[in-house]
């Protein structure tokens, strides 16, 4: 009943005090607001780079001439760009060498094409791939209508395709897209499967491709000036890391890497991507959280001085109330009631302030809504810690005032 009561009391006294209490809570609100929207919108993009990142098939890594992520300066990025490219007979040379992996998918890509059907045209976005039957296993595409080239394709360099639904819906949107033609860089192909959607990626779609055999890739743009990609599938995840060791192992080999020398190529996986991405934006948010502690260590120095302005001007007040029995303890814990209640208050303004406006900047952005609950709680509980440091000098001024001084007081 003593601490309804206390509560009772200082919820009336903030009332009776509205714009103290105004000033006390804005600078609570600002500082958790701060804290919560930098958190959630760094949460979103990290969500939203998580799934982007998760493009790869299960037990899938990717063997490339570049990083997949290079935050390096410019004498590191001119020594991934003088190793030698990753060439389609090198590919092929793990494909016979290699005995642990499920699948292997050969890639060559070119970007920035225009795909036609006569008289529609695509944007000058769409990507071209030359690849392998294995490619849809090894990075999650599945085939909706029709079907995928056969070995046999692979081998005689057929004009046949694989389109994304972005095409399809672009040149087709009345019409089935099988057995129809389309013009790729002055080359005619047959479609002959449409991939399933798979939405966008970092705001790039996934489905403005075409893929063909990368025989006939390497037909029509040659066979230099390109680094070939590799996704390999492990059997399992248990067999994950060895067929890991396994490539690298016969990769080495074949690209001549001297023995104690760094590796002339780049091994990631969706683990070790979401990985990078999480070191990289942990110093972001602890920058955030600093900006943030020094926000409410003004906030928290903001309460002291308005509680102590609220002992001076209620002297007269707290004399009353010890006059007629009140022991110290009481004004105490309703002074650091009132200090605590004043920044919860804040606290929650701050956090929703926080949480709306973290997700609208991630929605602009094109990324997932969360709410970090983590965050969540360590904001109440930094209020409340904020309330009872900073609130406890003026409760205890208060609560060790003469009884007889204050009520001569004014």
């Amino acid at each position: 009943m003593v601490i309804g009561e206390t509560i009772k009391l200082s919820v009336n006294t903030i009332r009776e005090n509205k714009l103290r209490a105004i000033l006390t809570l804005a600078g609570i609100t600002i500082g958790v607001f701060s804290i919560i929207a930098i958190m959630t919108l760094l949460d979103a993009l990290q969500s939203g780079i998580e799934g982007g990142l998760s493009q790869l098939g299960s037990n899938t890594f990717q063997v490339q001439k570049f990083p997949a992520m290079n935050f390096g300066d410019p004498h590191t990025r001119a020594k991934y760009r003088n190793r030698p490219d990753i060439s389609y007979e090198q590919g092929m040379r793990l494909v016979e060498k290699a005995t642990l992996p499920k699948y292997i998918s050969l890639e060559y890509w070119k970007g920035g094409r225009v795909f036609k059907y006569g008289q529609e045209s695509t944007n000058p976005n769409m990507q071209i791939g030359g690849v392998v039957p294995d490619f849809l296993p090894c990075n999650s595409y599945v085939v909706k209508e029709g079907r995928m080239f056969t070995q046999n394709e692979l081998s005689s360099s057929a004009n046949v395709t694989v389109i994304g639904m972005e095409v399809a819906n672009k040149l087709y949107p009345k019409l089935s897209p099988i057995g129809k033609k389309i013009i790729l860089d002055k080359n005619e192909f047959l479609i002959i499967g449409i991939l399933e959607s798979k939405g966008e990626s970092f705001g790039q779609s996934q489905d403005n491709l075409a893929l063909i055999p990368i025989t006939r890739m390497i037909e029509i743009y040659g066979n230099t000036n390109y680094s070939l990609n590799i996704a390999i599938q492990a059997p399992s995840k248990a067999e994950y890391n060895e067929t890991v060791e396994q490539v690298t192992s016969i990769m080495r080999v074949i690209r001549r890497d001297k023995p104690g020398e760094d590796s002339s190529f780049e091994i990631y996986s969706n683990e070790s991507l979401i990985n990078s991405v999480n070191s990289f934006t942990k110093y972001f948010k602890y920058g955030a959280g600093f900006i943030s502690f020094i926000a409410l260590l003004a906030a928290g120095i903001g309460i002291m001085n308005i509680m102590l302005v609220s002992v001076t001007e209620r002297t007269k007040e707290i004399g009353i109330r010890k006059a007629i029995g009140a022991k110290s303890r009481n004004i105490l814990t309703q002074f650091l009631f009132e200090a605590v209640i004043l920044s919860q208050i804040g606290g929650i303004a701050g956090i929703l302030l926080g949480i709306i406006a973290g997700n609208l900047l991630g929605l602009y952005l094109k990324t997932n809504v969360v709410i970090p609950l983590d965050w969540v709680m360590i904001g109440l509980i930094i209020c409340t810690f904020v309330g009872v440091v900073f609130g406890v000098y003026p409760a205890y001024k208060a609560a060790k005032l003469n009884p007889i001084d204050a009520l001569r007081y004014e």
